[in-house]
């Protein structure tokens, strides 16, 4: 029973705006449950998890299949394959990804989707104020981008904390490692520097695909886009997480202001 933030229909559409921009946390994680004295952090979540199918199944496929394939996102797939796993997904096909697909072609797909999106999974808006903190030191750089990914709408910012999780996990095998029995467990090769060289250019994206000057990155704007992938990388647990002392903060502001939002969180409880 999820319901999309977008088909909330018992809030006024103000209000139902600002719920939508504060990416409130699922109303179990307020309760008092918890136990006392304890810094649990809330997650940003909106009130349902908003990712698509066909970034979800690339994934889980890697997750489950990839993790120790060498190269995994550099070595060639079959364009053919791809293309007909990239229109069954198109035609809202239930497609089941299992170990008879390569991983190299549900890698290129999901590359792919991630390039051709209409709008990048960092919304043009904000393509300069994400690669304005790639000079910022730390922690003012982590502060910068917390808040740049609020602004996120939420299936944007589901989907980028799914993808971020995806390739921590890809590059926490990056390296060989041995079974207890003395085999050795091959890695991928594929670090976080790796990865975010990749994919930066499919998340951050200045121009459309296939508009004038598209391909014609700088080389500042290239290393600031692969300097932030690769903190979003390494830091996505806490940057997607907002403390209990701001979550207070807000419900407390929400109370004089809106009422109607905590009211509608109660009820969801």
């Amino acid at each position: 029973g999820a319901m999309s933030v977008d088909s909330i229909t018992d809030l006024s559409d103000n209000t139902s705006k600002l719920l939508e921009a504060l990416q409130l946390s699922y109303p179990h994680e307020l309760g008092p449950r918890r136990s006392l004295g304890k810094k649990k952090m809330l997650s940003l979540n909106p009130i349902t998890w908003q990712v698509p199918r066909i970034v979800d199944r690339c994934c889980e496929h890697i997750e489950m299949h990839g993790l120790h394939t060498v190269g995994i996102f550099r070595v060639g797939s079959s364009k053919k394959r791809v293309q007909q796993l990239r229109d069954e997904f198109d035609q809202g096909l239930d497609v089941f990804l299992d170990e008879h697909q390569s991983v190299h072609d549900v890698a290129a797909l999901l590359k792919e989707f991630l390039r051709d999106m209409p709008d990048p999974l960092i919304p043009r808006e904000l393509y300069s104020a994400f690669l304005s903190t790639a000079s910022m030191a730390d922690p003012a750089q982590l502060g910068a981008l917390q808040l740049l990914l609020f602004l996120l709408p939420p299936c944007h910012s589901d989907t980028l904390l799914r993808l971020l999780r995806f390739l921590a996990e890809v590059a926490r095998h990056a390296q060989g490692s041995r079974r207890a029995d003395g085999r050795e467990i091959p890695g991928n090769k594929m670090t976080v520097s790796n990865l975010a060289t990749i994919f930066g250019p499919n998340v951050l994206q200045k121009e459309r695909p296939g508009e004038k000057d598209a391909a014609a990155v700088n080389y500042e704007d290239s290393a600031a886009i692969i300097l932030v992938l690769q903190r979003l990388i390494e830091h996505h647990q806490t940057l997607f997480m907002v403390s209990p002392e701001t979550q207070r903060h807000i419900l407390r502001r929400l109370f004089q202001t809106d009422p109607d939002v905590i009211e509608y969180l109660l009820r969801r409880r």
